[in-house]
């Protein structure tokens, strides 16, 4: 079912324009390209408008702020909306800092975003205005389990259908909802925490999933999260004595480069609730 949601991005070759930080811009510009996708980077205020007018998504990643790209991040918001564009907005480590939290409810009163991913403490910042995060990791009382996945469930379809946005939280499990149905995804390994943005690759290729699929954005938003949790077991199983996490980055962004729609659909791992 959801194999034909990555054979459409690599058909369709969906440019997207990424505002990300810097830790981690050239493993999302790598992804996009894997998954058939083709980024561009550039959160200049004076050039934003402009690049993203031409292309057909835009992904806002506030891993690392300074003014200029938040200002850059408004102007380019604004134009996407002006265009009809697919808007994602990775709120990067909310709850963490004062600027990090006001500058993504910030945005999600000036912006309509077709998709809000995160994690859950990020995701519970943005709910409540306010939050404990760690650093950018999820608090670890935050964690979506089987004992907590009923709650869990809940408040994100309630935040999807209070924001208007998709809802997509990633950890262990992950929830990516319109408010209506709930996918609840088990693919991924717990080494994948180990890696510094495989969150940020994944918010760059859900951006390409959405523009190549806008007949069924929530179900190409799961099918971006299963595709990405998949590169994760298949990469591992590709480890070597003595690869370590650097290997594991370059493995899963080679899984979703070979990936294809057979292999997503025998391999993805979800219920809808």
């Amino acid at each position: 079912m959801l194999g034909k949601y990555l054979e459409s991005v690599r058909k369709k070759v969906p440019l997207v324009h990424n505002i990300t930080n810097y830790v981690t811009v050239n493993d999302v510009a790598n992804i996009l390209l894997a998954c058939g996708g083709s980024p561009i980077m550039s959160d200049e205020p004076e050039d934003v408008k402009d690049i993203t007018s031409i292309c057909g998504g835009l992904n806002i990643n506030i891993g690392t702020l300074n003014k200029s790209s938040i200002e850059g991040m408004y102007r380019a918001g604004r134009r996407a909306n002006e265009v009809g564009h697919v808007v994602l907005l990775d709120p990067v480590g909310a709850g963490a800092s004062a600027l990090r939290t006001n500058t993504a409810v910030g945005l999600m009163k000036e912006i309509k975003f077709d998709v809000i991913r995160g994690n859950i403490s990020e995701i519970k910042t943005l709910a409540n205005g306010s939050g404990t995060t760690k650093g950018v990791d999820a608090d670890v009382a935050d964690a979506v389990t089987d004992e907590t996945l009923d709650n869990a469930v809940a408040f994100v379809k309630g935040l999807a259908r209070e924001t208007g946005s998709i809802i997509a939280i990633t950890g262990a499990i992950d929830l990516v909802t319109d408010g209506s149905k709930c996918f609840v995804i088990r693919n991924g390994r717990p080494e994948m925490g180990r890696i510094t943005g495989t969150g940020c690759q994944l918010s760059g290729m859900m951006t390409a999933f959405l523009v190549a699929n806008p007949e069924d954005k929530l179900t190409a938003a799961a099918a971006a999260v299963c595709t990405m949790g998949l590169a994760g077991e298949i990469g591992w199983t590709r480890m070597q004595e003595g690869d370590g996490n650097s290997t594991y980055r370059n493995r899963i962004i080679d899984a979703v480069f070979n990936m294809d729609g057979k292999t997503l659909d025998q391999g993805a791992k979800y219920e809808i609730r």
